[in-house]
């Protein structure tokens, strides 16, 4: 850097013609309204005091004399004034920059970049006095730069100062392209870039649900950046862009004039404190805005000795540059405390900051972490950007003005999304919804039981809620789609919760299965007290005529039809399946085998009365009992057969009833066909009886036992014909009962038709309980 001052004093002597031995006077003009307090270490400053540069000589005849610049700006003056504070406070705290005192150089900019590059060239080369003869080392030389003010200055000087390798930290620049790193490398700033801005800006309208919104920029740059990057926060969000309108710069005049009051607005930092849009007229329309701003902060000792061109009422963009000194003050501090031998350069060698240079510094801004004397961290990001903090303003009408109110904050730090912390209570809401907070939304969130249906041909945030279809759920608001329930489970009526599906059998606990179970057991007690009364009354001629063994046979046999019933109720399982069938195949068939038997009996009876028939010898005792076994054997060969290749077994069956479904316990046939035959071969000996009972229907009154055989068969027949329809048709459990209410109707068919006209004889008339009543034709 001297070498670069040294060439350009020498050159500017040969231009001037100035002698050897007169003093060289450059020509480059001396900083435009320049502050200056030396120290061990000298802050350059550029801030924007006046607004309007002269007009530069365009014609290069002659120099321009008693140009200054135009249009004082007050808000850019107290930016000066807090760097000037910030020095004088930082001398005055022996703990930070022990032994080192900080000097500034501070500049007005004009708010033009040619004026803005000449300040910062002439900090840097030290060119703003006279030289005598070649002595250049009396220039203040500055390290480090506070500025500028405006993102455009920032990126002039940004790039030219590069070359020398000076930091600079702005107060105020916030584009988002001064966050390259790779291009600026040396640029720091305590201003969160427009880009942290719109990331808040969509989390805050994703926070309140706020996801159909209209984007209205300014017609210029920042309005057409803001807006870009606004809208690239809220890709892959659901919030929704329902329109996007630049609006020239009379967009409040043009709302007020039409009187739009039922719009919620959303400021960004560049207007939701700028006190000329307050005027009465916008109030009916702004009331309840909500924006973010830099934040504020009250800083101790500022505001003493103020004038009217210290106002410190709103101090955002000043606590920026306050927290920039610091942050260089502190990177300083950094400097002190390197050890010899340990310090980041080479060799282990700790810069000296008596003579300072600029890459030792930007190397220290890079890593300070601290607190400032207000409580907030900072520090800078890889980018150079600090932590984004922001206020939420929300505006509040009192006595007919506005006053912008602090609601709450905003704060990012590294690694976080950053989070909200609001005041609801305290917000008033736009649109002409004071205390509750506006809705805006192209459709209501789906509800719970429901998801979400894009409308086809336009955004994502306009949906439609289509039902979950039978056995899926959904149990957020919004679900974008339903979750089939897993096995065995289904979902509700509202389809938002999956519950187990209802597990549905014949149990002893259903009112059904108790009714059956009561008819079961009250069968099988009055077949054993038939049963009883019989042998009671064995020896009597009316018991000893009906053949006692059969009867006992036949009565054992319905006790057991009326208990099989039982092994159709309860859950099923592998014995009580294997049970059920083969129990009732078997008692049935025993069943009729004697009825058969004693059909046959009476027949031939009364036969062989004929001359010439002698037919009873094939009748008797042992054949009776060899045909009902030979029967029965017949129905357990079949029993047998089906246990043996394919035995029922338990098994599980899902149904829709009343478009719910259920989970059947049963128990699979294994063989419709041994089934079948089982069911057959009960037929067959059925109509075989019913048929021989029909024969013997004109038998002597007195010992007409063939006409109650024939009633009982008939009966008998008449349920196992009703209970085939029946029980296909029935769903469930309904066919176990259907089947169960078949076994027991036709067990108490046979019961009463049989033995109720013998027991009401043995008990009711015994004078008829003798021989000569029953040979009496």
């Amino acid at each position: 850097m001297y070498a670069c001052t040294l060439l350009l004093c020498y050159l500017t002597g040969q231009l001037l013609g100035v002698d050897g031995g007169g003093n060289c006077q450059l020509m480059v003009k001396s900083i435009s309204g320049n502050v200056y307090q030396a120290g061990d270490v000298v802050i350059g400053g550029l801030f924007p005091v006046h607004m309007e540069a002269p007009h530069p000589e365009m014609e290069f005849k002659r120099k321009k004399v008693n140009d200054s610049c135009k249009i004082f700006n007050q808000r850019a003056y107290r930016w000066l004034q807090t760097m000037i504070f910030a020095v004088q406070e930082i001398n005055s705290n022996p703990g930070l920059l022990p032994n080192l005192s900080l000097g500034y150089l501070a500049a007005d900019t004009c708010l033009e970049e040619s004026t803005t590059l000449v300040a910062a060239m002439t900090m840097v080369t030290g060119q703003d006095i006279s030289l005598a003869d070649t002595d250049c080392g009396s220039a203040p030389t500055v390290p480090v730069i506070i500025g500028d003010a405006r993102s455009s200055g920032s990126i002039v000087v940004a790039d030219t100062l590069g070359v020398f390798d000076i930091p600079m930290v702005s107060y105020f620049a916030s584009c988002v392209c001064l966050s390259d790193s790779w291009k600026y490398p040396l640029f720091f700033r305590t201003m969160p870039s427009d880009a942290e801005e719109a990331q808040a800006m969509a989390k805050l309208l994703r926070l309140l649900g706020w996801t159909w919104v209209g984007l209205v920029s300014a017609d210029d740059d920042f309005g057409r950046f803001g807006s870009q990057m606004l809208m690239e926060a809220l890709r892959g969000t659901e919030v929704c862009v329902a329109y996007h309108e630049v609006i020239p710069k009379a967009l409040f005049q043009e709302v007020a004039h039409q009187n739009i009051t039922d719009k919620q607005w959303i400021a960004n930092d560049a207007w939701v404190t700028y006190g000329t849009i307050t005027d009465p007229r916008n109030i009916p329309s702004l009331a309840g805005t909500i924006g973010f701003a830099v934040r504020k902060a009250d800083i101790h000792g500022l505001g003493i000795g103020k004038s009217l061109y210290a106002d410190v009422s709103q101090l955002r963009i000043t606590y920026n540059v306050y927290k920039g000194v610091y942050a260089i003050a502190h990177a300083l501090h950094d400097m002190l405390a390197c050890q010899p031998g340990k310090g980041p350069f080479l060799n282990g060698q700790c810069p000296n900051v008596k003579r300072l240079q600029p890459a030792q510094i930007h190397h220290y801004l890079r890593g300070v972490n601290f607190t400032t004397p207000l409580g907030e961290r900072i520090y800078f990001d890889q980018n150079g950007d600090p932590p984004a903090s922001y206020d939420i303003i929300n505006w509040h009408v009192a006595e007919g003005t506005i006053q912008f109110v602090h609601v709450g904050h905003f704060v990012s730090y590294q690694g976080s999304s950053g989070q909200f912390h609001i005041d609801m209570d305290r917000v008033v809401w736009g649109g002409g919804n004071r205390h509750m907070v506006p809705v805006s939304v192209c459709s209501s969130p789906c509800p719970p039981g429901t998801r979400k249906a894009v409308q086809k041909g336009r955004p994502v945030c306009c949906f439609d809620c289509l039902p979950c279809a039978e056995g899926e759920v959904s149990n957020e608001i919004g679900s974008l789609e339903c979750v089939r329930c897993p096995e065995r489970f289904w979902s509700n009526s509202n389809h938002t919760v999956c519950v187990a599906q209802q597990v549905d059998f014949l149990s002893y606990n259903d009112s059904m299965g108790m009714i059956l179970s009561i008819i079961s057991v009250a069968g099988a007690t009055l077949t054993a007290a038939t049963s009883s009364t019989f042998l009671f009354y064995r020896h009597t001629p009316f018991v000893r005529a009906n053949n006692s063994e059969v009867s006992f046979m036949l009565l054992l046999s319905l006790k057991l039809c009326f208990l099989c019933a039982l092994a159709f109720i309860g859950q099923p399982a592998v014995l009580s399946c294997m049970l059920r069938h083969t129990l009732f195949g078997i008692s049935f068939v025993t069943c009729i085998s004697c009825l058969l038997s004693r059909t046959v009996v009476v027949l031939v009876a009364f036969r062989s009365t004929l001359p010439g028939k002698n037919l009873m010898r094939y009748v008797g005792p042992t054949q009776q009992r060899l045909g009902i076994c030979i029967c029965t054997l017949v129905q357990g060969l079949i029993c047998m057969l089906w246990l043996t290749l394919a035995p029922p077994q338990p098994a599980e069956r899902a149904i829709q009833e009343n478009q719910t479904p259920k989970i059947i316990l049963e128990c699979a046939m294994g063989s419709v066909v041994a089934f079948s035959l089982v069911l057959g071969y009960i037929g067959l000996l059925a109509c075989l009886c019913l048929l021989l009972a029909f024969l013997a229907r004109k038998l002597p009154d007195n010992f007409n036992e063939a006409k109650l055989i024939t009633f009982s068969m008939l009966i008998f027949c008449a349920v196992w014909v009703a209970f085939v329809p029946a029980y296909i048709s029935s769903p469930g459990k309904y066919s176990v009962a259907v089947e169960i209410f078949a076994i027991l109707a036709s067990s108490y068919g046979l019961l009463l038709c049989i033995f109720a006209p013998k027991c009401y004889i043995i008990l009711l008339r015994p004078e008829k309980n003798n021989k000569k009543h029953l040979m009496t034709r």
